[in-house]
């Protein structure tokens, strides 16, 4: 059985259209297409660059090497610099341990790293650190030439194999010596401080005997 249903939206649909005001009904289906657009929208892209980790940079160690036989370390070069200021740590190994030939040279100081200071020679102005082994100890000096004049003072001892740090500046008419929490004062033979002939004074054995077999200390610069 089938039962049809007259009705005269069926025979003559065009009636409905004059039921819904037109201008509403293009405003309603305007927002739903506005919305449906701005759902499919993509979220805006980051274009901007990444900014690469900054990291501090680490100072590598370097190792100089005294060849035996020899005084200067085979990294030695005329460097100059216009530091006031050296800051640094420095290790020495088993090779620090030696007896002299002589005994009255183990009373010689080495020296560890410096500067020339006073626009002339090292051996007229000039500070750097100073060691031996001495009394099975290995001891640490301020070893210094003010006015040509040879000026040294132990600072302390440090031990093989144990990274420990120094500390050079020249303040005002002074040389200021850091070692293991202490300050030691030698004036200066100058009262310039910035210069552009100050050069750096590396690693040297002696003294008047040579190494006696191949001596590394490694210098890590702050």
């Amino acid at each position: 059985m089938v039962c049809i249903v007259k009705s005269p939206y069926l025979v003559r649909p065009f009636r409905l259209l004059p039921l819904i005001p037109m201008r509403p009904l293009y405003a309603f289906l305007s927002a739903v297409l506005l919305m449906a657009f701005q759902g499919c929208e993509k979220p805006a892209e980051n274009t901007s660059t990444p900014q690469p980790e900054v990291k501090a940079r680490v100072a590598a160690p370097v190792v100089y090497l005294i060849r035996a036989g020899d005084h200067y370390c085979q990294q030695s070069a005329l460097v100059f610099t216009p530091k006031t200021t050296l800051s640094f740590s420095a290790k020495f190994d088993n090779s620090a341990i030696y007896k002299s030939t002589t005994t009255a040279n183990q009373e010689d100081i080495n020296k560890l790293y410096g500067f020339s200071d006073c626009d002339t020679h090292h051996n007229v102005s000039s500070a750097r650190f100073g060691w031996n082994w001495k009394n099975n100890a290995l001891r640490i000096y301020a070893y210094c030439y003010v006015n040509g004049q040879r000026i040294t003072k132990e600072l302390g001892v440090a031990l093989v194999n144990t990274g420990f740090d120094y500390k050079l500046s020249i303040v005002g008419n002074n040389y200021v010596f850091s070692f293991k929490g202490r300050d030691t004062v030698i004036p200066r033979g100058c009262t310039k401080v910035e210069s552009t002939q100050r050069y750096l004074l590396y690693p040297y054995f002696g003294g008047d005997e040579v190494a006696p077999h191949d001596i590394r200390i490694s210098i890590t610069e702050k």
